[in-house]
């Protein structure tokens, strides 16, 4: 991939090392189809210093706000979140942001449940397992396709067993709408698509949204890119991608994740592949490599270029 030094809209993958805001303001308002972020939590991690819960909800305004101008009428915005921690008290992190959203007239379609297996245990409160994205629209007119993100029936041949349709299976032959709770694994240390990113998105929790969320050829933001997932995602479904990340390592990671990609290597969990199934727990075990196969790899980074937008 051509790495260049400027801000090209016709990118395939624009990555830029800096501030998002920097990144925002370059672009051209009702640009970017969906925007697919999960930002600092404000918990003191290596790369976000801690500040007073205002302080980080009124940096967050910043970012959304140019969020929004930067997003099309048909377009939509994924906000993943967690809680922020004080003295054992938590806070949930969706509930403060969602008057933001409000007040720039965004309309929230889902508060979308992501659970997971495996985390950190407590000991005065329940053990925490779940996260939240909020998914907000521009409009009322807004791109959503249900049909490349269906899940597998629970009851496969059920049928209708009385009425003009008895006899026939009652199911959308595509399979079902898999609801606002997802379970998907947290990439944690035996996670196929670990890195040294301490809260990284796994590629299929980011899959099922760009799938549904945004057109083929589409344009996917992610102003907190970490290293990269939402970028591939997008690529991996022929959407171009434009991030930004402040962290030169985990950038870094990112470009050699996408280079993996490129070359149909990259190590990932496939979307497909369920959680656990007690019948037969040896199908379960994540396989060691996974690559992008050479004719989609061929298709989705035949052009890729890499930018670094300053």
């Amino acid at each position: 991939m051509d790495v260049q030094e400027s801000l090209q809209h016709d990118a395939d993958v624009v990555l830029h090392h800096g501030d998002c805001r920097r990144l925002l303001e370059h672009m051209p308002a009702a640009f970017v189809d969906l925007v697919v972020t999960s930002p600092p939590y404000n918990l003191g991690k290596p790369y976000e210093p801690r500040l007073h819960i205002q302080e980080y909800l009124r940096q967050q305004q910043i970012v959304i706000e140019e969020c929004v101008r930067v997003l099309k009428p048909s377009g939509s915005i994924c906000w993943q979140v967690g809680n922020y921690v004080e003295n054992r008290k938590i806070i949930p992190l969706d509930v403060k942001l969602y008057p933001i959203f409000e007040s720039l007239g965004l309309r929230l379609r889902n508060r979308i449940v992501w659970h997971f297996g495996h985390g950190l245990h407590a000991s005065h409160r329940f053990s925490g397992r779940y996260e939240v994205i909020l998914w907000f629209t521009k409009s009322d007119q807004y791109y959503f396709d249900l049909d490349p993100v269906r899940v597998p029936q629970k009851y496969p041949n059920k049928k209708h067993f009385k009425g003009p349709k008895a006899g026939q299976l009652s199911g959308h032959p595509l399979g079902k709408n898999p609801t606002d709770v997802w379970a998907i694994p947290n990439v944690k240390a035996n996670h196929v698509e670990k890195t040294e990113h301490p809260c990284q998105f796994p590629i299929e929790l980011v899959e099922r949204l760009v799938l549904a969320m945004s057109p083929p050829a589409g344009v996917v933001l992610d102003p907190f890119l970490g290293v990269g997932s939402t970028a591939i995602a997008a690529l991996m479904h022929g959407r171009r991608a434009v991030g930004a990340e402040t962290d030169e390592t985990y950038l870094d990671i990112a470009r050699d994740r996408l280079r993996a990609a490129e070359a149909g290597t990259l190590r990932m969990r496939p979307m497909s592949r369920q959680v656990y199934d007690p019948a037969n727990p040896t199908a379960n075990v994540p396989p060691q490599t996974v690559s992008l196969g050479r004719s989609l790899q061929q298709e989705v980074f035949r052009r890729a270029r890499q930018c670094v937008a300053h």
